[in-house]
């Protein structure tokens, strides 16, 4: 009884000095406190609810039937939509700050809201090797699923909470991507629902042309309702080999030719500093030696980028059996490196026994307590970019990284991009094997001013035929995005499809230029 008052006390001295001090202030300052007590309880409900839903909604196999009814009410909404006059543009009406974009979406205060309620696994065929999946569904979800039975995707985007639609619509890449390419690139057909109300599925045979423009579309060519994706034999472990290198041309040479090697089933780089890096490669594996096995997933273990580092401070090359789906999710915990900004004792070991089990909080609960105040100062002064360059250009990229924002670890992580219709392909007409360079943090650059920085680095990816990932913040114009990305498919699609009055074009949605 004597704990619980003391507790009680604790809560009431607590929530006085947040009178005192103003909510705003302690968001900002001692925003640990605020993510402690309050998000990651929070994020664990969520987690709990969604889990079990997912579960009881498959196993009852009602997910197809819901799914059909579902679909015929977004037609509806749709057909209303055109009949009241088609006055403003449509969006999908789940909040912004659901979303694991960092950016904040404006539009929908503007924008006809359709309500779109589809985060259900439709089916899993093992004959045709595909499972059918609504928009909402998360990575978390799909692995926890296919890994219990024996199956998994190609390329696993990281994070538990990254949607399929967000993945088709934008983009999604993992360690395997050098092998199967970019997430879009294992999608075999795509279910839409249309500016008229209609629901068309396309194929790289059928409506191909739409096929190859939802990718990067960014929900302004309909409204993604479904989607087929393919699926391979799982194993129990992943192999992974750790190889520190130094040296920024050595890195880039390491980096290069275990990508180029179709042995490797996983390629993955942290740059820890321009001339230190851990090289990482994996394969799948049902057997592991026992001495050797690390699962990394469990809440008590060090975050898996500290657990890189060790190799690299030690200078040795180190052999680990992963457990699969810990290796798919290795970077959800610490959110790559994101959570020691927010709880920078989170990797301490008294904290990852205690409450390590709580971790991660959901990026949508971040933001939507994060308030103006800080999601200005983020914006100033925190990076959360990733740029795919072609491979040959990997060691100028780094040079203009750390010139530009001097932001480390980088994220390394090789994919083939085909020579394919759409917004994205390479220069020639043949595959070619790019990197994604991934900067997240505080940028250390005393030069550092986000607008003219990131605007100089933009530059710099357009010049080498490189790409940038739209969940973040664009600074680009009308003129430079259209250089970078190719779009005649996706406006030849749009006059077609009728989507300029119904949707706005994806570079009025996304970049700040055009928000502001």
């Amino acid at each position: 009884m004597d704990s619980v008052v003391y507790l009680g006390g604790l809560v009431v001295l607590f929530l006085l000095w947040v009178k005192v001090k103003g909510l705003e202030y302690v968001i900002i300052h001692q925003r640990w406190i605020f993510v402690c007590l309050f998000l990651l309880p929070l994020s664990v409900i969520f987690d709990i609810y969604y889990y079990l839903r997912a579960w009881v909604i498959f196993k009852m196999c009602s997910a197809p039937k819901l799914h059909d009814q579902r679909v015929k009410d977004i037609q509806r909404q749709v057909r209303e939509w055109k009949k009241e006059g088609s006055k403003t543009y449509m969006c999908t009406g789940r909040p912004g700050w659901l979303t694991v974009s960092l950016r904040v979406g404006k539009y929908k205060k503007t924008h006809k809201n359709i309500m779109i309620n589809l985060m259900d696994i439709l089916e899993v065929d093992t004959k045709r090797q595909v499972v059918r999946v609504e928009p909402l569904a998360n990575m978390g979800q799909v692995t926890a699923l296919l890994n219990s039975i024996g199956w998994t995707l190609p390329v696993l985007p990281e994070l538990d909470d990254l949607t399929v639609g967000g993945l088709v619509m934008g983009t999604g890449i993992e360690s395997s991507s050098h092998i199967y390419g970019l997430f879009q690139h294992i999608c075999v057909a795509y279910e839409l629902v249309l500016a008229d109300g209609s629901l068309v599925r396309c194929t790289a045979e059928e409506n191909s042309e739409l096929f190859y423009a939802v990718p990067w579309s960014c929900g302004t060519l309909g409204f993604l309702v479904a989607a087929e994706i393919r699926i391979i034999p799982a194993r129990r472990y992943v192999r992974l080999r750790y190889e520190p290198v130094s040296g920024l041309e050595k890195i880039c040479q390491k980096f290069s030719s275990e990508s180029a090697n179709k042995k490797n089933q996983f390629v993955e780089g942290l740059v820890y500093s321009r001339d230190q890096a851990v090289i990482m490669t994996g394969v799948m594996t049902e057997e592991a030696e026992s001495d050797k096995i690390n699962s990394i997933g469990h809440y008590y273990k060090p975050w898996f980028y500290k657990h890189v580092e060790s190799y690299l401070r030690a200078n040795r090359s180190g052999v680990e059996y992963i457990p699969l789906r810990h290796y798919y999710h290795r970077h959800t915990r610490s959110i790559f490196w994101e959570l020691q900004d927010i709880i920078p004792f989170g990797n301490h070991p008294a904290f990852r026994y205690l409450f390590g089990w709580m971790v991660p909080p959901k990026i949508s609960l971040l933001k939507l307590t994060q308030g103006e105040t800080i999601r200005k100062l983020y914006e100033q002064h925190h990076v959360v970019q990733d740029m795919l360059v072609p491979m040959k250009h990997l060691e100028q990229s780094i040079s203009a990284f750390h010139n530009d924002i001097n932001v480390y670890p980088l994220w390394l992580c090789p994919f083939v991009l085909p020579s394919q219709p759409g917004m994205v392909h390479p220069k020639g007409n043949e595959d070619e094997l790019y990197v994604d360079i991934g900067a997240y943090g505080e940028p250390s650059s005393k030069q550092f001013e986000a607008q003219a920085s990131m605007r100089q680095l933009e530059k710099f990816v357009r010049g080498v035929h490189g790409f940038q990932m739209l969940y973040a913040d664009v600074y680009m114009n009308r003129e430079e995005f259209w250089e970078m990305f190719d779009g005649s498919l996706y406006q030849k699609l749009r006059e077609q499809l009728n989507c300029k009055e119904a949707f706005p074009e994806v570079y009025d949605k996304i970049c700040k230029s055009a928000r502001h």
